[in-house]
């Protein structure tokens, strides 16, 4: 059984054979203007759901967790998201707010790595973000956190298909 999946794994296709290409010397200075680029291509492409990311996060005893979520703005404050206080992530970025996100677009073959600092957004960013939920009932829930992600290093991932891939990092302060 274990040999059999494992020439199962190794006989899927890693990428298709017409990805984007990238080269990091024409990337803009700023690295949510190639973010919304990329984003736009995500959805010019057809990619379901291009505003997922995973959000990596480490527990009390030091032991990573992740899970995956929306994102639900960037501007200058950083890159949000949304969760119960009282949930595992609200409960480990309470503890240790510093995170990782990762996007993943598979039919491009690429991702974006993003990692920094976590803050909590105010209450009233928090109940607006609640509020504005495709299932909102009109009912206030103040365990809601929105959360904001301050980048210190931003990494954009292009594959290809003969294995050398493209990675163009951003490294930003951490104010």
């Amino acid at each position: 059984m274990t040999e059999a999946f494992r020439r199962r794994l190794r006989a899927l296709p890693d990428f298709p054979d017409d990805l984007p290409v990238f080269d990091p010397a024409t990337a803009p200075d700023d690295p949510m203007v190639l973010f919304k680029e990329w984003f736009e291509d995500a959805l010019a492409a057809g990619v379901p759901q291009p505003h997922a990311f995973s959000l990596a996060t480490v527990g009390p005893k030091g032991m990573p967790s992740s899970r995956m979520l929306i994102l639900k703005n960037l501007d200058a404050r950083g890159w949000q998201f949304a969760s119960a206080r009282t949930s595992r992530k609200g409960r480990e970025l309470g503890e240790n707010p510093r995170a990782a996100m990762n996007f993943y677009w598979s039919r491009l073959g690429r991702q974006v790595r993003v990692l920094g600092p976590v803050s909590e957004l105010s209450a009233e960013a928090s109940a607006l973000d609640w509020a504005e939920r495709p299932a909102a009932d009109g009912e206030a829930n103040p365990a809601w956190q929105l959360y904001t992600l301050l980048p210190v290093e931003i990494e954009f991932w292009q594959a290809s298909p003969d294995r050398n891939h493209v990675r163009h990092r951003y490294a930003l302060p951490a104010d």
